[in-house]
């Protein structure tokens, strides 16, 4: 039997994950800047933690989650996405005290159609900022985002916004859209049907073709606001157009969840196609109550690493050892790897030949790993216990002892810089 990974799952090889160690240390570098500290969470939760968050009208929830019993009969969940983890964290753990910055990287599970840049395991990188209702912190994190992409060398990127509302306004907007949607009902797919009853929200978010051309035509979330959220989005663009932050208004952007009020935002990469965000997020100010702790605000963003993958034309840096051993005989081979053992704990990576080879196929194998030295030992380095350094670049060649060939390494890259 031929054994291959799940549909919607594949192997992350070397290559690419030296890109993902880039971009996830450059997170932890940039979000630092912003006063940020990372969290981790477990990779499971308890199923109604989601429902409750999410919405039971959103299609994550109704079709998406990896959901199963334990030995205890317990509904459990793969997280399907970071935030509600997140401030389950906060509450439990008890870490409100003024504004409280968190962010985080792994491991989300949903049950999608596979697609370029859409996978069922996937990597998602978030920040949550909670305890502020300030709009300069929407601006923040809009512009921590931006900042993080083009510190990869994303290019192509928009930045779309748009505000839905609050608990006050949306009712008066939900009642105007489902006049709207009334006499159209057969134009739009069974999920959106559906959804009219329980959330008719959800249905600016389809991205079903039936549905494009009636959401194209629907009244606009922005046109009733109440005051403090027209002021509230008011504010927000002032402080993005003030970081010089280019942005289009998109104003039947929601977002998937239902946990999201006021701001919402998304980035998009013209390099991913029909499915181009990037990266999404929004304000939630009512999410930590309606999971039993005191009305926060909070807003937040996440990402994930194989769309900024496939956004970047940047390519990881290849990774080349500094050492090979070319060793010439069993002897030799005892030796050298006592040898390589002490350089890689002074901080150096080297490779050690353990076949029976001609040198000349070794210093080939050393030329193809990109080896910036190649160390060269046998019997007759062995007696005079020295051995033979190459330099690969400048194709020169030294005998050093045993005992200074780390010294002389340092010495001979300093000279050459």
């Amino acid at each position: 039997m031929k054994y291959q990974a799940v549909r919607g799952t594949r192997d992350i090889l070397p290559d690419e994950i030296r890109k993902r160690q880039e971009i996830e240390a450059k997170a932890r570098q940039i979000f630092s800047f912003y006063g940020y500290a990372e969290i981790q969470t477990p990779i499971f939760e308890m199923s109604e933690l989601f429902v409750r968050s999410i919405g039971t009208a959103t299609d994550i929830v109704e079709k998406e989650m990896y959901t199963f019993q334990d030995k205890k009969g317990r509904n459990l969940t793969l997280r399907p996405e970071g935030t509600a983890p997140v401030v389950r964290a906060y509450l439990e753990n008890n870490l409100g005290n003024g504004l409280t910055k968190l962010f985080y990287i792994g491991q989300m599970f949903r049950y999608e159609r596979p697609q370029t840049g859409r996978t069922r395991q996937h990597t998602q990188i978030g920040a949550e900022a909670i305890g502020s209702g300030h709009p300069a912190l929407d601006a923040e994190i809009i512009s921590m985002a931006v900042h993080f992409f083009n510190s990869l060398g994303l290019a192509g990127l928009t930045v779309k916004l748009n505000s839905i509302g609050c608990r006050k306004c949306r009712p008066e907007f939900q009642k105007v859209l489902l006049a709207y949607l009334s006499d159209k009902v057969n134009m739009l797919c069974a999920d959106c049907r559906d959804r009219m009853q329980r959330n008719p929200m959800r249905i600016l978010d389809c991205k079903d073709a039936s549905c494009q051309e009636v959401i194209e035509k629907a009244p606009e979330t922005t046109a009733y606001l109440c005051g403090e959220c027209k002021e509230h989005f008011k504010t927000v663009m002032k402080l993005v157009d003030a970081l010089n932050l280019k942005y289009q208004l998109n104003k039947r952007l929601v977002r998937g969840f239902d946990y999201y009020t006021r701001t919402v935002f998304e980035i998009d990469s013209n390099e991913l196609g029909a499915q181009s965000a990037v990266a999404g997020g929004g304000r939630y100010d009512g999410l930590i109550e309606e999971l039993g702790g005191k009305p926060t605000p909070a807003v937040g963003f996440s990402c994930g690493i194989e769309r900024i993958i496939i956004s970047s034309k940047e390519k990881a840096p290849v990774s080349r050892p500094d050492l090979f051993f070319a060793c010439l005989g069993e002897t030799a081979v005892e030796k050298a790897f006592v040898l390589a053992d002490e350089l890689r704990k002074a901080g150096r990576t080297a490779l050690l030949n353990y076949e029976e080879k001609s040198l000349k196929s070794q210093l080939r194998s050393a030329n193809q790993a990109g080896a910036a030295f190649v160390i060269i030992i046998g019997e007759d380095e062995i007696k005079k216990q020295a051995v033979q350094i190459k330099d690969m670049s400048a194709n020169t060649q030294a005998e050093v002892a045993f005992n200074r060939i780390n010294d002389y390494l340092t010495e001979h890259e300093r000279k050459k810089k």
